[in-house]
């Protein structure tokens, strides 16, 4: 039953991300507002479903975008494996781990991209990828990323209420 919040919450977040969030540009880069969400939602400390909202958001990102579903789908697991690593490690500092999560994150994604499209024949020069897309889509993703981090550890002590002493 806990699972089906994951839902709405991934319909609402790729919808924004394609028709709001897409349309703000910094360069050429753009927030990934899913990415963000899963790196949020893998650092709460009871969620124990971050690996099924991953696998779902890789592959409904992967269906509406330009590019193959390869890329968001390992791309969003790889951000969960990492979180799930921060959040054992660093667990004292969630906002630290929220922003080295963010950025490894869009690099992540940014790299596959990059490999995919040059499997493809496109041809990109690696400084103008890195200097106008990968830097200005982690300023932007790190805006957005405290604001998210809030929204989705309130969504997580919702869904995961800790027990209560009496």
């Amino acid at each position: 039953m806990r699972n089906l919040v994951a839902i709405p919450v991934i319909l609402l977040t790729v919808i924004l991300q394609s028709a709001v969030i897409s349309r703000v540009y910094l360069l050429s880069g753009i927030a990934d507002l899913p990415m963000v969400m899963l790196a949020a939602w893998a650092l709460q400390e009871d969620v124990d479903s971050a690996w099924h909202w991953a696998a779902a958001t890789g592959l409904f990102v992967g269906f509406i975008s330009g590019i193959s579903w390869i890329v968001p789908f390992f791309g969003y697991m790889a951000i969960v494996f990492l979180a799930r690593i921060f959040q054992k490690r660093v667990w004292q500092a969630p906002l630290l781990a929220m922003f080295s999560i963010t950025f490894v994150g869009t690099i992540i994604v940014s790299l596959l991209s990059i490999v995919t499209l040059g499997f493809v024949g496109v041809p990109l020069p690696i400084s103008d990828v890195l200097g106008l897309l990968t830097l200005p889509s982690v300023l932007l993703n790190m805006l957005i990323a405290i604001p998210v981090y809030a929204v989705m550890r309130d969504l997580a002590r919702w869904v995961y209420p800790s027990p209560e002493v009496e």
